[in-house]
């Protein structure tokens, strides 16, 4: 099998990729999350695996277009407990550094850290480039925000570890395929509702179908519809498989109401340790 992530090699999206999938899965790092959905899409492997949503920073939008923009279905759900550390050269020490580099999510994520040491911060593309940046340059000063991962890929030493400014902190990813044969016997589906018309109570009525049957919800993301502004149409996950009757009777309701309802797939979470 074939699986698209975001790269370069060493990101945290090559980490879930590589403890998620089985050991003989070939993967291949894309430039961007649009490039390692859209190489689903063009048949260039068989799944990408990609962020949808961290537990400080939020939603990832690009994932949740792509999802919509290549007609792709989720086969399943993975979180990742992530770790930054400090990573620098070999022989530093915490006194030496005046500046880190990472991405732009990860210095977020280690904003009080950050302002406590009165580090200085630079933005790169990702937490891998930064720590590619601290082995090419050689500097003490400088140390990267990244995992313990890629310290060890680039011959690194963690000079503090857990760094970020929650616990708590998680990356949620999905792994998409063309395989629209939505799977049964699951734990979680999830639904885009496009709105027939806007109404006063619109997203309420919506919501009071699933409260109605007893369905819990996990996530509610709303995105443009790009025909007019202030029209929305809305991602939900739901507490229910494809193939349960309540799923069903969800989609009938809100049909019945003249909404479009499109599956996206039905699936179980993995947590990674």
């Amino acid at each position: 099998m074939k699986v698209a992530y975001l790269g370069p090699r060493g990101t945290f999206s090559e980490e879930a990729a590589t403890r998620f999938f089985p050991k003989n899965t070939e993967l291949f790092p894309k430039k961007s999350i649009y490039d390692a959905i859209e190489a689903v899409s063009i048949d260039d492997v068989d799944k990408c695996i990609v962020p949808i949503e961290n537990s400080i920073a939020g939603t990832i939008d690009t994932s949740i277009d792509g999802l919509m923009m290549f007609n792709l279905s989720i086969d399943a759900d993975v979180i990742f407990p992530v770790s930054l550390n400090l990573i620098g050269l070999k022989g530093s020490e915490i006194s030496d550094i005046n500046e880190v580099i990472s991405i732009t999510p990860a210095l977020d994520q280690c904003r009080n850290y950050i302002r406590h040491h009165k580090f200085l911060s630079q933005h790169v593309d990702s937490t891998a480039n930064a720590a590619k940046l601290i082995m090419e340059q050689g500097n003490k000063n400088r140390a990267a925000i990244a995992s313990e991962w890629v310290a060890g890929l680039y011959g690194l030493q963690i000079i503090e570890k857990d760094i970020q400014d929650s616990e708590h902190n998680h990356t949620r990813f999905i792994v998409l395929s063309k395989n629209h044969r939505i799977k049964k016997i699951q734990d979680k589906t999830m639904i885009l509702v496009t709105p027939s018309t806007e109404y006063v109570g619109m997203l309420s009525s919506i919501l009071n179908v699933f409260s109605g049957l007893g369905i819990n919800l996990t996530w509610i993301e709303s995105k443009p519809t790009r025909k007019k502004l202030g029209t929305y149409r809305f991602f939900i996950e739901a507490e229910m498989g494809y193939d349960e009757e309540r799923a069903q009777k969800v989609k009938i309701i809100l049909e019945t109401f003249g909404h479009k309802v499109d599956f996206l797939g039905s699936y179980k979470t993995t947590i990674l340790k």
